[in-house]
């Protein structure tokens, strides 16, 4: 099975699909499955736009809603995750995952699938610790911050991720903190030198997700957000300096390394770093990025992660935006080609069939956790450790007798796959496409101050409960928390 990767969207889907195409009969290979990694935007129609945080000369309707209605189809299975500049209403919809067009599905704010055989994990949004450790409060409509604040990463999320056994390929928006320092990083400051500063005092990328990255140990890890193409390689191994000490080496010379053509940059040796750094200020600035005034945050050290014994790579990979001459998709220089339990029926010429189904333990999961989903802005106490993976044990025996497939094998080193997604999800169109919008589409376009919009209900987007997500609480016998209308939940 082959598999590319792209960074940020932006909306610009038909110029992805293309670039695909191109390069697929430019390289004689079909690629069986495309990864996104966020700011996806996911915009179906005009007033979707008002639950996207960004500033006015960015609110363009972009490709999306033609996948959305049906004008096109995405030409491979995609999967993608969220970002910081998404229609947020849309994607809290399908919080818990679904289909956001035909052949197009998203992860939800964190989840776990599985494509032939493959486990693939992701995590949506980016890290501010002023809302990490509170609940899900956020409703329509938005105002300025909680439309802003919906996409940031929750505990919630990461503890959840934690319990996972090690999936082969990780999406994140974020960077991992320190990444950096596990590869070029002096050609990264050659070709973005405003990282400086939060490279040498360790502000960039995110810290629960370099803690994710050490507890899980996926094969991949591919990312974006900051629009430049890097790579990294991460030793696993045991380590009584933290999670945040890596041994700091050149880019290693592995046969099993992802091989990367026509980087037109060398590798030259990183520079030392300091492993010990004080929490400061961050002071990142990229003009690459759409610019928002209260994204700056200051980063803190993650919480200490028991290391395994055993040593293991991570693979690390950041793409661009889809932009003219820039490195958004990987596929133009590379193409995993992952052997999975099944492949399909693919013909000579012809693309696999992928089988996209639920992940077994991420259902558990979910069932675990379900009760410490907070709507409100105060999260209740978790579960310790401990406590939190014996009540995912416990689910599991519940998704053995409930969720199995007819030729289900639970292994638990294999954990394959149950039913098919699709077996309980398809795709439905909640919200009109554009064009519906009438007067209220003029008189939106007419402010120049949308701040006034996000409360007024005359303009406000509609909440929509989307048929998929009810359908997934039925199938794990859990309360739909989230997917309800803003004036119900509790």
């Amino acid at each position: 099975m082959k598999i590319a990767v792209e960074g940020c969207s932006h909306g610009a889907l038909d110029a992805i699909y293309q670039h695909l195409r191109n390069l697929e009969t430019k390289n004689n290979y079909l690629v069986d499955l495309l990864l996104m990694c966020g700011d996806f935007q996911a915009i179906r129609n005009h007033r979707d736009m008002q639950c996207m945080a960004v500033p006015q000369k960015y609110r363009q309707l972009g490709d999306f809603h033609k996948y959305y209605t049906g004008e096109s189809k995405a030409p491979v299975l995609t999967i993608v995750i969220g970002g910081n500049h998404e229609a947020s209403n849309y994607m809290s919809e399908l919080y818990h995952g679904g289909w956001l067009a035909p052949n197009i599905y998203f992860l939800g704010h964190a989840g776990c699938v599985q494509v032939n055989g493959l486990r693939i994990a992701g995590a949506s949004g980016i890290f501010k610790s002023n809302d990490f450790n509170l609940g899900l409060y956020e409703r329509l409509p938005f105002d300025h911050g909680s439309m802003r604040s919906i996409y940031h990463i929750r505990e919630y999320s990461v503890r959840r991720l934690s319990l996972l056994s090690s999936p082969d390929i990780f999406l994140s928006h974020d960077w991992p903190q320190y990444i950096e320092q596990h590869g070029d990083t002096q050609g990264l400051l050659r070709r973005k030198p405003f990282f400086r500063q939060d490279v040498q005092t360790g502000n960039l990328g995110s810290p629960h997700l370099m803690g994710l990255l050490r507890t899980l140990k996926p094969k991949w890890w591919f990312s974006a957000h900051l629009h430049v193409r890097f790579q990294a390689t991460v030793q696993h191994e045991q380590c009584g300096t933290g999670p945040n000490a890596p041994s700091i080496t050149s880019q290693p010379q592995n046969p099993d390394e992802i091989a990367i053509a026509d980087d037109e940059f060398d590798a030259l040796e990183p520079q030392n770093l300091p492993t010990e750094v004080p929490r400061v200020q961050a002071t990142f600035q990229n003009p690459d990025e759409i610019a928002l005034e209260d994204e700056e945050e200051e980063v803190v050290q993650p919480p200490p992660v028991a290391y395994q014994s055993e040593s293991s790579v991570t693979k690390f990979l950041a793409l661009d935006k889809c932009l003219p001459k820039r490195e958004f998709m990987e596929a133009c220089s590379l193409v995993i080609d992952v052997p999975t339990a099944s492949d399909g029926s693919a013909l000579p010429g012809q693309r696999c069939i992928p089988e996209l189904t639920f992940d077994p333990e991420w259902l558990a999961i979910t069932r675990a956790f379900h009760p410490h989903l907070s709507t409100r802005r105060r999260q209740a106490d978790y579960p310790d450790e401990v406590t939190a993976r014996a009540n995912v044990a416990e689910e599991m025996e519940w998704v053995k007798l409930n969720m199995h497939g007819k030729e289900s094998n639970f292994s638990e080193a294999s954990l394959p796959g149950i039913r098919s997604i699709l077996d309980y999800q398809t795709f439905v169109q909640t919200a009109p496409g554009p064009g519906s919008e009438g007067a209220q589409k003029n008189q939106q376009r007419e402010h120049t101050n949308f701040s006034n919009i996000f409360t007024d209900v005359g303009y406000a987007a509609p909440w929509y409960t989307n048929p998929q997500t009810v359908a997934l609480c039925d199938m794990l016998g859990i309360q739909n928390k989230i997917d309800l209308s803003p004036d119900n939940r509790s």
